[in-house]
């Protein structure tokens, strides 16, 4: 693999930019190492080495006159749940195996607009609905990362493929989307760094549904200025995306490296649970006392609707699901099995092109849409996601951001909680709550447990801060040092 894989995206592009390197030398170098782990990752689901090296070249013409975007050549690689014009996008299920979009996604289209040169798409659990990268129709991606026995690890689910990626170093950067934790909990399994802006910020158009009032597209970066980078080409508005916000994007790169002095960082009572390892909960005090060094003042914080956060998500999400799956009908487009008739039709593609927990997630939601039970839980859920919001209001008159674990525990073994779906839900405890109100949020590496394996931490602002965001979560990064790489044997 070329050491040129191994920098960060600010430092690839300070030498694309000094003409040290060509778009297309790296993009081939980024193809060929991205090919070669493929056995051994999982990750990938679609190459196009055609588009990849015309994007380059492009780019290295632009380059040559001194001009460019942000990102001007560097390879960028794609989750499978944003339509990318003329490549294969399945949202890794068999539904849409054969699927391939006439259209850009808003998010894929700024990237390229600001220079980024289209690389592969990544695996992911199956319409996003996973905790460890194990439903997709390609098969469980592994984390670059292994276990202390050697053992397959998970990179976190669902945007699993992006974050193995990233932290392989096999490109500058990924795309990914957050509805429970599926950005952040995948970074801090894979020592990554990923972002969840504000609701609306980034838009959701061209990107497969999930949970539309809970998506939130972002990207992974190695570093927390990457992050800031990719966000701010991701960002804006956009009116094909109702959801979109007006607002202004303000510069986040700027926000990287200013002082956090004086500012008021919340700590929640609420995430201190059940059974939490002791290594979690040493991290994040390890992350208190960074702040404190740095000049923030800490405040015990408390969120009391967080307990019920996990219950009123497994109720919205599925709701949202079972709704904006029902076009997957073998009608229009994707997957066809035909019947004797046309619920036979609606029946056989269904079951052929579902997997298991799409499938669970799918009665969830029609169950607790349907009469008779509306009210009892999808209304009750949406009066829980209220007061969830309601927390974060009053902490924030309090406080600038809020610092968590990212997720309950460092990465573990592929297969291990499979078949316990609550245990796999209870992965999102730390990150649904962001999801619910529609704050922003972002995972930072902060350390290894005892078999090396990277922890993260989360901030959390008030909405259409991220700029706070990025403050407290460079500071961290900085106090932290966090520099760890997995031994590479793939």
């Amino acid at each position: 693999m070329s050491d040129l894989l191994k920098l960060s995206l600010d430092e690839v592009t300070t030498k694309l930019k000094a003409k040290e390197v060509s778009a297309t030398e790296l993009a081939k170098d980024a193809l060929a190492a991205c090919q070669a782990a493929q056995p051994a990752l999982n990750a990938f689901t679609a190459f196009d080495a055609d588009k990849t090296l015309a994007m380059a070249a492009a780019s290295d013409e632009k380059l040559a006159k001194g001009e460019g975007g942000l990102i001007e050549g560097a390879p960028i690689a794609i989750k499978d749940l944003f339509a990318v014009e003329g490549v294969s996008t399945t949202a890794s299920s068999n539904i849409l195996k054969d699927f391939k979009p006439t259209y850009e996604s808003s998010v894929t289209s700024q990237l390229w607009d600001n220079g980024g040169v289209f690389l592969c798409k990544t695996s992911m659990d199956e319409f996003a609905m996973g905790s460890s990268n194990e439903t997709a129709n390609t098969g469980p991606v592994n984390n670059p990362w292994k276990g202390a026995n050697g053992e397959m690890l998970t990179p976190g689910g669902s945007s699993g493929g992006s974050a193995a990626a990233v932290a392989a170093d096999l490109c500058f950067g990924a795309t990914g989307t957050d509805t429970g934790g599926s950005i952040r909990q995948p970074a801090a399994f894979t020592g990554t760094v990923g972002v969840k802006a504000t609701y609306g910020r980034t838009s959701r158009w061209g990107t497969i549904a999930f949970a539309s009032s809970l998506d939130h597209p972002g990207p992974f970066a190695k570093t927390v200025k990457d992050s800031a980078i990719l966000l701010q080409t991701m960002s804006g508005h956009d009116p094909k995306d109702s959801t979109s916000l007006p607002n202004e994007v303000p510069n986040f790169v700027a926000a990287c490296g200013q002082s956090v002095k004086g500012l008021k960082i919340g700590v929640p009572k609420e995430y201190r649970v059940d059974g939490m390892p002791e290594e979690i909960e040493k991290a994040w005090q390890q992350g208190i006392e960074w702040l404190k060094a740095a000049g923030c003042e800490i405040v015990d914080i408390t969120l009391p609707h967080t307990k019920y956060a996990l219950p009123a998500y497994y109720i919205v999400a599925p709701a949202e699901a079972s709704s904006n799956l029902a076009r997957y009908d073998g009608m229009r487009y994707g997957l066809r099995e035909e019947g004797e008739d046309l619920t036979a039709v609606y029946e056989n593609t269904r079951a052929a092109g579902f997997g298991h927990e799409v499938q669970r997630r799918i009665m969830i939601g029609t169950y607790v849409l349907s009469a008779g039970y509306y009210d009892a839980y999808y209304l009750r859920a949406q009066k829980v996601r209220t007061r969830i919001l309601e927390d974060f209001d009053r902490a924030f008159q309090t406080v600038d951001a809020i610092l968590t674990p990212s997720a309950p525990s460092a990465a573990f073994a592929l297969g291990s909680k499979s078949d316990d779906p609550i245990a796999m839900y209870l992965n999102d405890v730390f990150t649904v709550t962001a999801n619910l109100a529609g704050v922003p949020a972002m995972s930072v590496p902060a350390g290894t447990d005892k078999d090396g394996l990277p922890l993260g931490l989360q901030i959390i602002t008030r909405a259409l801060d991220e700029e706070t965001m990025f403050k407290v979560g460079h500071a961290i990064e900085d106090a932290a040092g966090f520099n760890a790489k997995p031994e590479k044997w793939w």
